[in-house]
């Protein structure tokens, strides 16, 4: 069989300016499916994982928004690191809040393809489950809102 190369790495050369993957990437999934059992780096992330991404993050911020609420209805916030920062005042609680969350939601989609639990389940599991949390605590927060404080 005779080879076709040029002899020129490709890769040692930097991206066109305009190139079509610019914004997009081009790499959704390792190819080989050996490379696919360690985890890798990607460009593009799978849609699913951006709607759950801003389904947890809108979540946070219904729960920031009922926290001040209740606040000023006269709760208080039980975890001692938020209401630290929710003496420094509510515009810095909330901003404090929503970065916790995107920086926990960045560390979780760096690790998706991580096994936890000795090996047997993905990281990526994990972007399911962290809503529930979110969920249960709103619907006390209405609760609280809706029946206790009105």
């Amino acid at each position: 069989m005779i080879e076709i190369r040029s002899g020129i790495d490709r890769r040692k050369r930097k991206p066109p300016l305009f190139s079509k993957y610019w914004l997009t990437g081009r790499r959704g999934a390792p190819r080989r499916k050996k490379d696919r059992e360690k985890p890798q780096r990607v460009d593009r992330y799978n849609p699913k994982i951006l709607g759950i991404i801003l389904v947890i993050i809108s979540l946070s911020i219904i729960d920031a928004i009922f926290t001040l609420n209740l606040v000023n209805l006269g709760a208080k916030e039980i975890n001692p690191l938020l209401a630290f920062y929710l003496e420094r005042g509510p515009l810095f609680f909330f901003i404090i809040k929503y970065f916790l969350t995107c920086a926990s939601v960045i560390i979780l989609l760096f690790s998706k393809d991580f096994y936890i639990f000795r090996n047997k389940v993905k990281a990526r599991v994990l972007f399911f489950l962290v809503p529930i949390p979110f969920i249960l605590v709103i619907q006390w927060q209405l609760y609280l809102i809706f029946i206790i404080f009105r």
